[in-house]
């Protein structure tokens, strides 16, 4: 293969990478309404070791361990992020207890 059938390989993984990345980011949300709805934090530094290790022991190379667990802190970072977000945006029915068709107007 050369310069330009590789390239094409990598472009090819970037696409599962990111339907992957957003298969996560679903189950994320997903998650993020169970732990609103049960009043559980977004942030559990326990599960986050968990992900951390697993992707560590599914490491075969040639990626060395702490490049992959640094791509991994900045996914989970990210998800984290985008969880936070989404339980804490506001409802459509105008915000947490707003009765205000537009909180900008002053009666």
């Amino acid at each position: 293969m050369d310069i330009s059938d590789w390239r094409r390989k990598i472009d090819d993984v970037d696409r599962k990478l990111v339907e992957l990345l957003s298969q996560r980011a679903q189950a994320v949300h997903e998650i993020g309404k169970l732990k609103a709805g049960a009043g559980l934090p977004v942030y559990e530094p326990e599960r986050e070791k968990t992900v951390f290790e697993n992707a560590r022991k599914a490491n075969d190379g040639p990626l060395p361990d702490r490049g992959l667990l640094r791509i991994f802190e900045r996914i989970v970072d990210v998800m984290r992020q985008s969880e936070m977000e989404m339980v804490n945006k506001p409802h459509p029915a105008g915000g947490l207890g707003d009765t205000e068709i537009d909180p900008e107007v002053n009666d």
